[in-house]
């Protein structure tokens, strides 16, 4: 596997990823912490741990990018429920936008140099 420092290349391309898809799961949506990571393990290559989703989940946050409340859990303890805010929903229409724009031009430049070969 490439190495870039002491990283393996696809972890660094999931990381520059993952907050575009907790922004994307939020998107007119709310969900707890834990319903987050099970809800993104279900995609191949998003899946996270909880030591790596609540503090992405702070930063987001003190970002102004997502709010959250307090509430009840019928099973347990309270849950802390997260939701994009305005600026975030602003951010994640940005963010989608380079990411579709960045994932078009890479997906002409491997089909042209698949056919270069």
């Amino acid at each position: 596997m490439v190495t870039a420092g002491s990283e393996a290349v696809p972890s660094q391309f999931r990381k520059g990823v993952v907050e575009l898809a907790i922004l994307a799961f939020l998107h007119n949506n709310e969900a707890y912490g834990a319903e987050i990571v099970g809800r993104l393990g279900e995609y191949p290559g998003l899946a996270i741990s909880a030591g790596t989703a609540y503090p992405l989940l702070s930063r987001l946050k003190k970002a102004g990018l997502i709010t959250s409340v307090w509430r009840e859990s019928p099973v347990g303890p309270p849950r802390k429920y997260y939701r994009l805010s305005d600026e975030g929903e602003g951010a994640f229409g940005a963010m989608t936008k380079a990411w579709n724009d960045m994932k078009g031009a890479m997906d002409s430049l491997l089909a042209r140099v698949a056919t270069d070969e």
